[in-house]
């Protein structure tokens, strides 16, 4: 668990580039939530409760990618995904407004992703560390599985395999990553991202 001092350094890290690089892609971002309107038929915002920090649940918010108003399962992402939708989640774009969420407290820049509702129920002993942090835009297991959807799109049971390989890795490096935070770490993940959205 970080101690006080580096959840303000986190906190405070967190606010700042949040803030600074929301001012700075607000006209960016308007501008790909009105193509994702007009591409998809449907609010160019998309919003999921998700779990936070504590087992809080609160609102998550991304740039629509795919088509219809249901969430959708694992196996049922790709067909309704148009070609505008799979290259906003292919580069990342999509993920933008949780910068909204970072400022407001709900996330952090970096930390284990904020898994729907159900999964943080499945968290028992020194797992349940990862619900001690808020969850991040990115971090260690968001990079390993970068693509994500193409690893279970070649699988026969996307979901069997997301819940009894996929899901435990990413508790087992979520974990690691809390017991061995450091601010700098935290650079290189966000650097990393960067470089891998390009």
């Amino acid at each position: 668990m970080l101690s006080l001092k580096q959840q303000i350094l986190k906190r405070t890290f967190d606010i700042t580039v949040s803030f600074l690089v929301l001012l700075i892609l607000i006209f960016p971002l308007i501008l790909l939530l009105l193509i994702s309107r007009i591409n998809l038929g449907l609010s160019g915002l998309f919003v999921q409760n998700r779990i936070g920090k504590n087992g809080r649940v609160f609102k998550m918010y991304k740039i629509r990618t795919l088509k219809g108003q249901k969430q959708h399962s694992i196996e049922e992402i790709e067909s309704h995904q148009t070609k505008w939708g799979r290259w906003l989640r292919k580069t990342k774009l999509d993920e933008l407004p949780q910068l909204y969420n970072v400022l407001k407290g709900d996330m952090s820049l970096v930390g284990p992703r904020p898994d729907l509702p159900g999964y943080a129920d499945k968290l028992e002993g020194d797992d349940r560390i990862i619900l001690t942090l808020r969850p991040g835009i990115t971090g260690p297991a968001t990079l390993k599985y970068k693509n994500e959807d193409l690893l279970l799109k070649d699988k026969s049971n996307p979901q069997q395999f997301n819940d009894q390989v996929i899901w435990p890795d990413k508790v087992k490096i979520n974990k690691e990553y809390i017991e061995n935070w450091t601010f700098f770490n935290d650079l290189n993940y966000i650097f990393q991202s960067v470089l891998l959205s390009k």
